[in-house]
Order: structure tokens, then sequence, then C-alpha cells
């Protein structure tokens, strides 16, 4: 798809998603009886603005969000503005944006899991490579080993695997047939409950081929390929039978490099040859009738799977913490960083992939504006619950005035920094690798 109507497609998601937010802090609000001046679509300057009871429904020149203005937000004197109301009425009105938001993630992200899907599918899947002192290990399992049946039933799908493993209880054997060198046999493991991926594993990493010979001295050889490495892509083109990659290699065009994405162990490694002739030379093992299918969940999944995504989000959020520490600049991204992964997941992996990143950027959203720093929400929701606690009690304006003028050097210090890592990684040529 051409980048500037994904780049238009982001624009267009960012804009709902933050007008949206808004239009929960104003619904709120209105039910909350806190007077309104002003709901805008845009940022001013004001193109025009229609008047309805007390207040302005605006159309405003820069389709960045919008804007809910209210008066006296910091001054309790004011009557009917949002500082004279209750901390728990304030609270409520604040919480309605993020929580929007969150409401939002799950609807597009529920409707994306909907989504009919390409699923690669085979007659077994073929292991390629097994983990040190997993199940798979003890009960001999080896790269290369089809497995046709899990508990009797025929395995077509990685989905299916994982689903039959998934589904027995803890310390039950399950029973594989393999096949090994056009041979079946009959094995028994356990699987183990693995805490990250919240599901039993046998501990194998798998595709649908396998190097199983490379003469040595020959083109490929020469090249880095060896017996045991895995054919994942060639230039972004995922292989999956001998078809996907005779047609990825029939689009390469003349004098074009090709960059051949193998798995070697655990590692995707990417080898650049400069001819097609450089693949000559090695002998690939397939999984028998690999094929594209469509499948699509049903509703009550998908919307399972909604849920529990945006369940999980905080705990994978504190799992990814030692990534985000390792290089923050990947990690904590602005509007043009989101641009740019949002550009690259929908190029690599479909236009559907534009409902998972808007479900990501509205949660994101969400998240961030429940941060306690003032003036996002998340600072009005803590002194709203500060005082709250307090029976009323408010605290000194001085002290809100402080926190305010704290909080909003230290977003613009923030978004001023993320801003630029964004543009220095446009202008280096960087990516998410996506």
């Amino acid at each position: 798809m051409n980048i500037a109507v994904i780049i238009i497609l982001f624009i267009v998601s960012l804009f709902v998603l933050v007008s949206l937010h808004e239009l929960g802090h104003f619904v709120t609000a209105k039910r909350a009886k806190v007077k309104v001046e002003e709901f805008g679509i845009g940022l001013p300057p004001r193109l025009f603005g229609i008047k309805r009871g007390e207040t302005i429904y605006s159309i405003n020149a820069i389709p960045v969000g919008a804007f809910v203005k209210t008066p006296g937000e910091n001054d309790p004197t004011v009557p009917r503005g949002l500082a004279s109301k209750g901390p728990w009425t304030r609270l409520s009105v604040y919480a309605a944006g993020p929580l929007v938001n969150i409401l939002l993630a799950f609807i597009l992200i529920s409707v994306f899991f909907m989504l009919p899907t390409n699923v690669v599918a085979g007659n077994g899947v073929m292991v390629h490579s097994v983990v040190a002192d997993s199940p798979a290990e003890e009960a001999g399992i080896e790269p290369g080993d089809i497995i046709l049946k899990a508990d009797g039933r025929p395995v077509y799908t990685w989905g299916a695997l994982q689903n039959i493993i998934n589904s027995g209880e803890e310390g039950e054997e399950t029973t594989l047939v393999l096949q090994k060198d056009g041979n079946q046999s009959e094995i028994s493991l356990k699987p183990e409950f693995d805490p990250a991926l919240q599901r039993r594993t046998i501990g194998v990493l798998l595709w649908w081929n396998i190097v199983s010979q490379v003469e040595k001295g020959s083109p490929a050889y020469e090249a880095g390929i060896r017996p045991g490495d895995t054919f994942l892509s060639i230039n972004k083109q995922p292989v999956y039978n001998n078809e996907s990659m005779s047609h990825a290699l029939g689009f390469i065009k003349e004098g074009e490099r090709i960059y051949l994405t193998l798995l070697r162990g655990e590692e995707a490694i990417i080898k650049e040859l400069d001819t097609a002739e450089q693949l000559e030379g090695i002998k690939l093992r397939w999984v028998d009738n690999t094929h594209i299918e469509q499948k699509q969940l049903p509703i009550w999944k998908a919307v399972y799977l909604g849920g529990s995504f945006i369940i999980h989000m905080p705990s994978m959020i504190v799992d990814a913490i030692p990534l985000i520490k390792a290089d923050p600049g990947m990690a904590l991204v602005g509007p043009i960083g989101a641009g740019q992964l949002t550009v690259e997941a929908v190029k690599s992996l479909g236009l559907s992939n534009m409902l998972f990143m808007a479900s990501i950027i509205s949660l994101g959203l969400a998240l961030f504006n429940f941060l306690p720093i003032p003036p996002l929400d998340g600072g009005g929701m803590l002194v709203a619950l500060i005082e709250g606690v307090r029976r009323g009690r408010r605290l000194s304006p001085r002290a809100v005035r402080l926190a305010h003028t704290v909080g909003t050097a230290l977003l613009i210090t923030l978004m001023v920094a993320v801003t630029f890592n964004d543009i220095l990684r446009l202008i280096r040529g960087g990516s998410f690798g996506l």
C-alpha cells in the first residue's frame, strides 16, 4: 500500500481517537452539570462555530484532536466551573477521556480479531529447533521432525498444536505422532507451564522448512547458509513452500540485492546475496501440502481475546521494562514514531493491522493520560482523589499551581526529547524492524 495513504489513515485515526477522548470529558461534564463553554473539533484558530444553549460547538483549523473548554478548572469560586464540583465528580470527569480510549481499544482489537486472516497450514508442523532441557528434548524430538498428530487429533497449523497442548491439565501427558526421516513414531511427554506465555509448552520452535544439506564449496555454502537453517523470508516475502519461494524470487528485479532471512537456533539472521544463483547447492525439506487458508474466529472468541489483551496489557508493560531500559528510544515514541511504526506494520502485515495499531495507540493515549502528572487527566484525578480522601478539604492553590508548572515543564521536556528521537530515527533511516 502507498505510504502516503497509510500516513493519511494514521492521521485520521489519531484525530478520531483524540476527539472521542475529549467527547468522553464533554459528555461526563455535561451530565455533572459543569458549564461547558466550548467543545471544539481541531485546535484554534476557529473556522466556524454554532452556539447551542450555553456551549459553542466549533470546527477549528488545526486537525489534531479536540478540546473541551470549561470555566474555572482550577478556581473553585467560579460558579458551575469544574473546580467548584466535589472531588468525586471531578475524578469522574477527568477519568472519562482515558476510559473512552480503553473502550475504543477493546472494540478495535476485538474487531481486528474478528477479521478473516491468512493462516499457513500443512500436513503437520515442522520442528525447527528444540529448547534445551525442555519436555521436547527429553522426549527425543529433533530439528526436522514433523508433528503429525497430538492426542489423536491431526495437526495442520501451529495454533492447532498450541490449542491441543494447552487444553490438558497440569501434569497430564500429551501423545504426539512424529514423522522422522520418512518413518512415523509415537512419543509421550508432559508439557510445562510457561508463566511468560501464560500457557503450556513443550519447548519447540516451528516453521515449514529446514535446510537438510548444503554442498561444501557451493554458492549457498559460500553465502553462509548451513544445514539446520530455516528459510523465513526473501526480501520480506514469507517462505512456506516451494511455490512461495519461487514467487518471492520472481519479484526480484535484475541487479536487485536479495535479503534472505534465516532462523538459526533461536535467532533470526539476514544474509545479503547478490544473485539467486547463490542459493544453489542446498536441499530443503518441506512439510507436505503447505498452503494458505483463511480462518475467522467466532465473535465470542474475538471479544474474549480483545478483553484478555486489554486486561493483560499492564503486565506486558511490566515484563517489557528491561527492554525499555535497554533501548528507550524504540519503546518511547511520540506521534511521529507512532506514525512510522504504523507504516511499517501495515506495509509488512497488511491493511487490517491499521485496526491493531489504532487499538494500541488508543490504549497508549489512555495510559499516558492516566499518569498522575498535572496537567494530564491523571494529575487532575490525583488531586481529586487526595481531596476526596481528605473529605473535600482542598489542597492549597499555591501547591496546585506549583504541581501544574512542574508537570507542564516535565511534559514539554519529555515531548521535545521523544520528538527529537523520532525525527533522528527517520533521518538515520532507522526502523522498528517490522
